[in-house]
């Protein structure tokens, strides 16, 4: 056979058989495909969820670089940021951490932390370099939550402090704002949170939040006061300054406690409501609730008195004023004679050492009607001369008559006894009257016709005067001339007594010449004195003084 018929016969009889097998080069991108494919699904799974928060602006917010951070840690990141259709603020879209998603409840709070400086104190100081960041206060109360409304500024109050949530209101003007303190005895134990103003009832409320254990010390009896700056107060023994602490003269704050005289209650452990009173001496008065009310009938100028004026029996205060010039149309035939302006007054019976109940209220009531009867009265009398504040006085006039009980709107009628002030002004308003009806044009004219007279009076007694000097001056000089003359004569008689050849002359010379012979004979004792001084007691060894003899004398 041929070459060619062979290879024709082999490739006839071959049988072609497809391979099926999968070269193992595939290995290597089915297995790279599935890691990918596990990752994906396990990121997908274990993603934490979106989550959107409201801001105002978005002031330093990135996407994918602004963190989220609870207690420093990061739990998400910012994914995108877009404006509200409204365009009052923006919404940021962040993604949590699977981790932290149990913390997404309805009391989570988020805001953006930043460099803030306030009275309270600075903080953010570290996103100076690291740029802002948004904080989550993580809670554990309430349902799941994926939308939020971010706050303005940071929570005043860390979540999860220890402590009691207040609300306090005032009806004062003045008004405090978030961080303001709360002191008790010199120590901060709380500051305000939040404000909210009520528009139906038009009252400001505070949020507040007391740290513990100071917490403690609230209790149904605790009053709050204001002691926001400085105080002054000028009272009958000298002018009185109230601060509080340092941080409340430069900001605002209140303090409390229980007034004196009442029981502490009991403790307080959920959010109640307070007022703030002005001041310590209002919030004190808070311990008198009952009272029984009465109605005087002043017919003097009420100038000066105003409502919670203090009612006073014998200086000691019982009670205060409530309402001034109350009226009731239905009531006027007290009001309309003599123009009587009604002054509601109420008497409390803790005050007077009565119990603050319905027993004590009884027992004011009766024991006031019946020193009516006996003289009791009401009166104005002057509380401050430098503010010219009035308060009412009650006191016992037994040399009143007996006056009949009345009724007013309802309440009891004090009789009411003239002011001394008012008595006072009378008096001086009859002497002012007095006064305008003298005559003044005449007593003028008699006046200055008394004057002249006066004045030409006055002239003659100069002229008198001069006429008495010069002859006051002639006999002065008269007399210094006689007195000279007698005192000259004098001393020439005296001169003419010592002259020589007068008998005087010769009585002096002979008492000299006496003196010298007594000297004479006197000299021998006295030089023997001087040599001896002991001879005149002792005689013995005495010798004679020899005196020398003068020259050419004789031996006698």
């Amino acid at each position: 056979m041929s070459d060619n018929e062979i290879q024709h016969n082999t490739a006839e009889e071959a049988d072609v058989i497809e391979s099926r097998s999968i070269s193992k080069a595939w290995l290597v991108p089915l297995v790279a495909l599935g890691i990918g494919a596990w990752m994906v699904y396990y990121q997908w799974a274990n993603q934490g969820p979106l989550i959107t928060i409201e801001f105002t602006t978005a002031s330093g917010l990135e996407p994918e670089k602004t963190k989220i951070k609870t207690r420093d840690v990061d739990v998400g990141v910012v994914k995108k940021i877009e404006l509200k259709p409204d365009l009052t603020g923006v919404i940021v879209t962040a993604r949590i951490e699977a981790s932290a998603a149990h913390l997404l409840r309805e009391d989570s709070n988020f805001w953006i932390v930043s460099p803030r400086v306030s009275l309270s104190g600075v903080s953010g100081l570290s996103t100076l370099l690291s740029g802002p960041y948004i904080t989550m206060e993580p809670s554990s109360n309430g349902a799941e939550r994926y939308a939020f409304t971010a706050l303005d500024d940071p929570p005043v109050t860390p979540a999860g402090t220890p402590g009691l949530h207040v609300t306090l209101n005032s009806d004062d003007e003045f008004a405090f704002k978030e961080g303001d303190p709360i002191v008790y005895k010199g120590l901060k134990v709380g500051e305000f949170e939040d404000i909210f103003f009520n528009l139906e009832e038009r009252v400001v409320y505070y949020n507040a939040f007391i740290e513990a254990p100071y917490h403690k010390l609230i209790t149904e009896n605790t009053k709050f006061w204001n002691i926001s700056g400085v105080r002054f107060e000028l009272e009958a023994s000298g002018l009185k300054v109230q601060t509080g602490s340092l941080e409340t003269l430069l900001t605002n704050g209140v303090t409390f406690g229980v007034p004196q005289g009442m029981p502490a209650g009991r403790q307080i452990t959920q959010r109640s409501f307070f007022d703030i009173y002005p001041d310590h001496e209002t919030a004190s008065e808070q311990r008198h609730k009952l009272g029984v009310n009465f109605v005087i009938l002043v017919r003097d100028s009420i100038r000066g008195l105003q409502v919670g004026a203090p009612v006073e029996y014998r200086g000691l205060e019982i009670g205060k004023v409530l309402e001034i010039n109350i009226r009731d149309d239905a009531v006027s035939e007290l009001t309309d004679e003599g123009y009587a302006i009604p002054v509601l007054v109420s008497i409390q019976p803790s005050r007077v050492q009565q119990p603050d109940n319905r027993q004590g209220m009884e027992y004011v009531r009766a024991q006031t009607l019946h020193w009516i009867k006996r003289g009791f009265r009401a009166s104005l009398k002057l509380g401050n001369v430098l503010t010219g504040a009035l308060y009412v006085d009650l006191q016992h006039y037994p040399d009143e008559q007996p006056a009949p009980m009345q009724t007013f709107m309802g309440y009891d009628v004090i009789p009411i006894r003239e002011s001394d002030f008012a008595q006072i002004t009378q008096k001086v308003s009859s002497l002012l009257d007095t006064f305008n009806a003298l005559p003044f044009e005449q007593l003028s004219t008699n006046a200055d016709e008394l004057i002249n007279e006066v004045r030409g009076t006055a002239n003659q007694i100069s002229k008198v005067a001069e006429s008495l000097d010069l002859l006051v001056v002639d006999v002065h000089d008269q007399a210094i001339a006689k007195n000279l003359n007698t005192t000259l004569a004098s001393l020439n008689k005296l001169l003419t007594d010592f002259s020589s050849g007068s008998r005087g002359h010769d009585e002096l010379l002979n008492t000299i010449l006496d003196f010298q012979k007594t000297m004479k004979e006197l000299t021998p004792l006295l030089q023997q004195l001087n040599q001896s001084p002991n001879s005149l007691i002792f005689a013995d060894g005495i010798e004679p003084v020899l005196e020398p003899k003068a020259s050419g004398g004789s031996d006698e």
